[in-house]
């Protein structure tokens, strides 16, 4: 009766041995199957912060590092990050952002990740219609960020030139 016994439990560890050797195997990760002229427009309105900036400023430099920790060259992406509405303030300089957020001492935190984002190629745009509404001029802007006419039709335009859409929301 042992004998049978050992039998069994030998069989069983043996199966169990194989069955979670089997599912301890690591997941395949998929990589990017498009490699070159990779276009992606950002649709930017909501005023969310994460790390301390603009959350999806905080994002779009995790996609470039994401590209690039899969050999993308930095050369193949052409992102335009459109804000307007809620996220307008991001871009202002910083005596016009002090007045927005109403501190005489706050700077601007956006101020050094559009910069990186801007070196690295991405195209970072402020509404006009948006700038309109909160009487902000052209020099209130951080001289990196492109002024356009609208975001909805520059988005719908780089739509149209095959970019790839994401919209930030809550």
């Amino acid at each position: 009766m042992f004998r049978i016994f050992y039998k069994w439990f030998i069989a069983c560890l043996f199966t169990f041995s194989f069955i979670t050797s089997a599912s301890a195997a690591a997941p395949t990760i998929l990589s990017v199957q498009h490699k070159h002229d990779i276009k992606v427009v950002y649709d930017v309105n909501q005023s969310n912060m994460e790390a301390g900036i603009g959350q999806a400023l905080y994002y779009v430099r995790g996609l470039l590092e994401a590209y690039k920790g899969q050999g993308i060259p930095m050369k193949q992406l052409h992102i335009s990050v459109v804000v307007h509405g809620a996220a307008g303030y991001w871009l202002l300089k910083d005596p016009k952002y002090q007045d927005y957020v109403g501190n005489p001492f706050d700077v601007n935190p956006n101020d050094k990740v559009v910069r990186e984002l801007v070196d690295h190629g991405v195209s970072v745009e402020i509404c006009h219609v948006t700038m309109k509404a909160h009487h902000w001029k052209p020099e209130d802007i951080l001289p990196e960020v492109k002024i356009v006419y609208d975001a909805y039709t520059r988005i719908i335009d780089l739509q149209m030139q095959g970019y790839a859409y994401v919209k930030f929301s809550e």
